[in-house]
């Protein structure tokens, strides 16, 4: 194996910037994939740290929801008689996460025209008419269906019996990355897109606290909004809510000049019935931003392609509206800002993330359960990160003396990264200890090979 210069990774307590020094090292890096991916164990980023704490631990233990809002929810639903709640619940949930995107009306005249060439010329107009119907027969039998929901205020009352806790403990994750890699940062004003029953707001005070003075909460559903706002009184129609400066409307400020320092949409853009309008939808949230734009989905294919379209949008657009004058980048999950790997692939897999938490304790609800999720944060008027880290995106597999590492790297390539006690176990074994104490959705400290310059003493003929 050809030597590298050492490189070193400074630390820093948020994990916000990293910086790369050089210092002449007559040992070789220790090697992850020979010749694709490397890293220096004898890197000072741990500082003072133990290994359990190192800047790319970015888990969020079990959350529970806040008891105000548990107890909230709880009474909703006793006053509240909704018959076969938990069969409706189980309904909504297997709806939603087997939701596709909606076919555009191009691809349906594509699809269309195909199906007249498979079945057949008309030379009659019976014959012609028949055809027509054969079509559209296939059509039905081969073309997802999507519909708009309706949220009324019985919809409304399960989706918040299926989706409130989930969908907290996602956002919460989502806050939880900002906060621990940027510890500085104190928003003030918060927009939510889509707010449904309101989670991102109870997300969002659980993270900041008090620094956040308004939170604008915007749904199409007048049902939801109104079910939002007594979950804010304690389940009451009257009364103080429990976070103040929180406003309802349902429809987005046009205002160009009124800006948020986060604006969030959360299991929203599925609900969205055309390309166009969630073209329209994202740039006007981009539009919206001051720091950072969070957008969520189901952790499917489905909602992870819609995501990177988002990001691609915003990132292709940036040199092209006079009201983004700052440039914006991805903070997280991608290191890198080509094309998704997991698209790319022959066989595409959705990049999504888990989030344990302790749900609701309705009668059928009491186990622990895991939200699963896509998510892309979009930011700007920060400094972009001089170094990224590879971004774990499978579970971590722990084995005696050795850990399987699956690594979204820099070079936007992925890599299956095998650690071993025995070879990455010299100096202080930081690399093998990092690995074994990291999770999936975790920053693991290596350097991949894109990063690293040769060395100035390696000899040509080595390669």
């Amino acid at each position: 194996m050809a030597t590298a210069s050492g490189l070193r990774v400074l630390p820093t307590l948020g994990g916000w910037s990293h910086g790369l020094g050089v210092a002449r090292q007559s040992r070789a890096l220790a090697v992850l994939v020979p010749c694709v991916t490397q890293v220096d164990n004898k890197s000072d980023f741990l500082g003072n740290r133990p290994h359990r704490q190192h800047p790319g631990i970015l888990q969020l233990p079990r959350v529970s929801l806040p008891q105000a809002l548990s107890d909230a929810a709880q009474l909703l639903l006793r006053t509240n008689s909704v018959p076969n709640m938990e069969k409706q619940v189980q309904t909504l949930t297997n709806h939603l996460w087997s939701r596709h995107v909606p076919v555009e009306p191009e691809e349906l005249q594509r699809r269309a025209a195909d199906l007249e060439k498979k079945l057949g010329n008309a030379d009659s107009s019976q014959a012609e008419e028949k055809l027509r119907g054969a079509v559209l027969r296939a059509l039905r039998k081969t073309t997802y269906h999507w519909q708009k929901l309706s949220y009324n205020e019985r919809l409304s009352l399960v989706y918040m019996a299926a989706r409130l806790d989930g969908g907290f403990a996602a956002v919460s994750r989502a806050f939880h990355e900002i906060r621990t890699r940027i510890p500085e940062f104190q928003p003030q004003t918060l927009m939510d897109f889509g707010s449904g029953t309101g989670s991102v707001t109870w997300a969002a005070h659980n993270t900041w606290g008090q620094s956040l003075r308004e939170y604008m909460c915007v749904d199409s559903s007048a049902a939801m909004l109104g079910l939002a706002e007594r979950l804010l009184k304690g389940g009451s129609e009257s009364g103080d809510p429990f976070i103040p400066g929180v406003f309802f409307r349902q429809y987005l400020p046009v205002s160009p000049k009124v800006q948020f320092d986060v604006v969030v949409s959360a299991f929203s853009l599925s609900e969205l019935p055309s390309k166009a309008e969630r073209t329209e939808v994202i740039q006007n949230l981009w539009r919206k931003t001051s720091n950072f734009l969070i957008l969520l989905e189901n952790g499917t294919k489905a909602g992870h392609r819609l995501l990177m379209d988002a990001r691609d949008l915003v990132l292709k657009g940036k040199e092209k509206s006079p009201l983004d004058p700052q440039p914006g980048f991805v903070f997280a999950p991608c290191p890198h800002e080509l094309p998704c790997p997991q698209l790319t692939a022959s066989k595409s897999l959705a990049c999504s993330f888990s989030q344990a938490y302790h749900p609701i304790p309705f009668s059928w609800n009491k186990k622990p359960k895991e939200e699963k999720f896509s998510l892309v944060i979009l930011a700007r008027g920060f400094p972009r990160e001089t170094h990224c880290w590879p971004r774990i995106t499978q579970p971590v597999l722990k084995r005696p003396r050795h850990v399987h590492c699956h690594l979204c790297c820099p070079d936007g390539h992925m890599q299956h990264a095998v650690i071993t006690a025995r070879q990455h176990g010299r100096y202080k074994r930081d690399l093998y200890r990092c690995a074994r104490v990291s999770s999936w959705g975790d920053l693991l400290p290596v350097l991949t090979q894109s990063e690293l310059p040769p060395s100035p003493a390696q000899d040509p003929s080595e390669n």
